[in-house]
């Protein structure tokens, strides 16, 4: 079958580019959440030597919740986080703000690599939902916090049959093309499936403040400023060496997404890939009501190269996605933050998704680096005699996931049997990426499958199947 062109890869050839070119002129290269005076200070660096019961390395959620859970479960725990730059400055702060049940990257992912757990993980996901929103109220912690729930929509006639499969399976609510319509206005969609329950949104920058500030009131010490260049064991503990003083703690739980860990042999198991988004200006009434989206739920197209968009409290629309980056040496620098051709790529399937608003504008681009592993949700590790313990691996869904990783960390570092570390998620790692130029190779082969899988009606190639049999979750 010849590959037919998707509704985006049309979007992009019939493009007003004068159109595209107006409406990103005068967005700010800078991520919307965290560019607002509502910033909090920043916490001092380390000055001095310290010692602690438990240390944690990483100010984004993972590390957040970590030491925030620390402190609950044991008020007298001493707790130090170090963060390299500011809280929530990376992935925690930069991305849509989708905050999922999902602990496995979507039910599908996880039916396909832990069929026997995927029930239960469904169920402890949504368990893990609630007690975010609980730790929310409790700390009274104002992040913009939304129960709508999910929307995904069909873009391309193969994937109508998708939905209503998923549909019979249960829990969502298939809509055709003309009730999805009625939710949100756009001529691109065929279909729906609503997911009622699962999604909260938020505002990802305030979620990370409110955290930090949660952890500040419950004692936890947060050094700002201060990467950690080495770790170490020694009689007297877990020894983490900073520009400003040592940190030596009984305990130390790692939380450093897509930067390269303090622990080598986990550094296969990741490659960074950018993600990049736009903000618009603040809808009018009149704009908002020629959309519709009544009900303000998370939206996601089924392509492999998917976008996803939201609405904010102050009624912009968040739209991100569709391009993934990878730079070769799983590179990290600055300048992968910013991608005009994706910016103009996304300002013109925005522009097609929502034609109706083609004079809106855009008031920020920004990206940032998600930690992708190759099944697409978390994994663990434990070293030095279990006085150090390793996330990562959320693969751009870990608003919610963390916190479950960071139960889990806690867990492991205090020798807890508990329901999660009887997981066989939790046992089994994913497959590691290959080394340099072998990692390359197999990204770019990869990308280039999935984006014939959308044009050939989502029937995976070759490639696709081979890596499949590997175990590989290159999937969407």
């Amino acid at each position: 079958m010849a590959p037919t062109p998707t509704t985006f890869d049309r979007a992009e050839k019939t493009a007003d580019r004068e159109a595209v070119a107006a409406a990103l002129a005068g967005a700010s290269p800078a991520c919307f959440w965290l560019d607002t005076a509502d910033r909090p200070e920043a916490h001092r660096p380390l000055a001095g030597d310290r010692t602690a019961d438990l240390a944690v390395v990483g100010g984004g959620y993972t590390g957040l919740w970590t030491a925030l859970m620390a402190k609950e479960r044991d008020p007298g725990r001493r707790v130090v986080l170090l963060e390299g730059r500011r809280i929530g400055w990376a992935a925690s702060g930069r991305n849509g703000g989708f905050c999922q049940a999902s602990l496995t990257h979507g039910e599908a992912n996880g039916l396909k690599h832990l069929p026997r757990e995927n029930q239960q993980l469904i169920r402890m996901g949504l368990e893990n939902l609630r007690e975010i929103r609980e730790t929310l109220d409790r700390y009274r912690i104002d992040c913009d916090w939304e129960e709508t729930g999910s929307l995904d929509v069909a873009t391309e006639p193969h994937q109508v049959d998708w939905l209503r499969e998923m549909a019979e399976a249960g829990g969502a609510d298939f809509l055709d093309r003309n009730a999805v319509r009625g939710e949100v206005k756009s001529p691109t969609y065929l279909a729906g499936l609503w997911d009622r329950e699962g999604t909260a949104m938020v505002n990802p920058a305030k979620l990370a403040w409110g955290l930090a500030r949660a952890c500040g009131d419950l004692g936890v010490e947060i050094y700002e400023g201060t990467p950690v260049r080495g770790l170490r064991t020694e009689d007297a503990g877990v020894v983490l060496s900073t520009d400003g003083g040592e940190v030596t703690a009984a305990k130390v739980a790692l939380a450093t997404n897509a930067f390269p860990s303090l622990l080598k042999r986990t550094r296969l198991f990741t490659v960074p890939v950018y993600d990049h988004a736009l903000m618009t200006e603040p809808l009018t009434a009149g704009q908002l009501e020629s959309v519709g989206w009544w009900h303000r739920q998370g939206l996601s197209d089924l392509n492999n190269r998917f976008h996803y968009y939201r609405l904010t409290a102050d009624n912009r629309i968040l739209f991100g996605g569709y391009d993934a980056l990878y730079h070769f040496g799983r590179s990290m620098k600055p300048r992968h933050e910013h991608s005009p051709a994706t910016y103009r790529r996304l300002a013109a399937h925005f522009q097609a998704t929502f034609p109706q608003l083609k004079e809106v504008r855009f008031t920020h681009a920004w990206g940032g680096a998600i930690d992708t592993c190759s099944r697409f949700f978390p994994f663990f590790m434990h070293a030095h005699g279990g006085r150090v313990a390793f996330v990562a691996g959320y693969t751009g869904l870990g608003v919610a996931a963390t916190r479950f990783g960071a139960n889990v960390m806690l867990d492991l570092l205090d020798g807890a049997r508990t329901e999660r570390t009887r997981l066989k998620m939790v046992r089994r790692k994913p497959l590691p990426f290959p080394p340099e130029p072998l990692a390359w190779v197999g990204v770019k082969l990869t990308t280039a499958a999935m984006v014939r899988q959308d044009r050939n009606a989502g029937k995976r190639g070759p490639w696709l199947r081979f890596t499949d049999a590997l175990g590989m979750g290159f999937d969407s």
